[in-house]
């Protein structure tokens, strides 16, 4: 308890998952916390949820795909909490029917995703900076992808969006960092959000289960308590990088659970 205590933190897309996850936790350590979310009923009852545990939170209306909105997010916080001390940019959009290959995927569908999971980020990132500089300093936190590290068949658009928050994370990281500012981001590979859980079937979530190092899935409090050791004083001397929390499942040669499949039949 008490590792964010007197921070005041700002969450984007923290009416569900990851975010949700991440606000609850941070209030838990005494943060004042924002719920910016386009479902501003969903952020609205998130924050009474934290209130009803004996933290400090609002919800508020966000259209990431607006600069407008997003500015207004950053302001309304500072209005009412005073500061900006962490902001975690965590709105992100996928499309698995628009966003395919590099030749069929919708034109629109890749201008869409570059506004609302990039553009986003540096909107966000350049109303809060100002803020934060004048309280001495603050954490930035961006929510990137393992599809920003590994190609896939589809998601073209979704990946490229996430190797440049990957990127932007960086760069962030070295304009501000005199500054006090620090920037990081957080990659999670498979999360079981409730959204995750609604439209994987058990025979796909065994498919990555196979390809993890750990015997277990990621759930939405592995990324939260990622976020909230990033915005805590804890990681001062952190900046500029991309935690990658996906339970090993890219760590390894592709190859190792088919080759000990096919070990098991040459013994039998």
């Amino acid at each position: 308890m008490g590792r964010m205590e007197g921070k005041v933190a700002l969450i984007t897309g923290g009416a569900s998952g990851i975010g949700l996850s991440s606000a609850i936790l941070m209030a838990k350590e005494g943060s004042k916390v924002v719920i910016a979310d386009f479902n501003v009923e969903g952020a609205k009852e998130a924050a009474e949820k934290i209130r009803v545990q004996g933290g400090e939170a609002t919800g508020i209306f966000l259209d990431a795909g607006d600069g407008k909105s997003i500015e207004e997010a950053v302001d309304f916080t500072v209005s009412q909490y005073g500061k900006i001390n962490v902001l975690y940019n965590n709105v992100g959009l996928t499309n698995l029917r628009k966003d395919l290959d590099v030749v069929n995927m919708d034109l629109e569908e890749w201008d869409r995703l570059m506004n609302v999971n990039v553009k986003s980020v540096l909107l966000g990132s350049r109303y809060a900076i100002p803020h934060m500089i004048k309280a001495g300093g603050g954490s930035i936190i961006n929510t990137a992808s393992m599809a920003g590290f590994a190609s896939d068949s589809i998601r073209s658009a979704y990946g490229a969006s996430k190797a440049a928050v990957v990127n932007l994370t960086k760069y962030i990281a070295t304009q501000y960092g005199k500054d006090k500012i620090r920037c990081n981001a957080v990659a999670p590979g498979l999360i079981l959000t409730p959204a995750a859980k609604n439209n994987m079937v058990p025979e796909v979530l065994d498919v990555f289960s196979k390809y993890n190092a750990l015997p277990y899935h990621g759930e939405p409090e592995d990324i939260g308590y990622t976020v909230v050791f990033l915005a805590s004083d804890e990681s001062k001397f952190i900046t500029g990088q991309t935690i990658q929390v996906e339970g090993g499942h890219y760590i390894a040669n592709p190859s190792i659970p088919d080759m000990k499949e096919f070990a098991k039949k040459t013994q039998s």
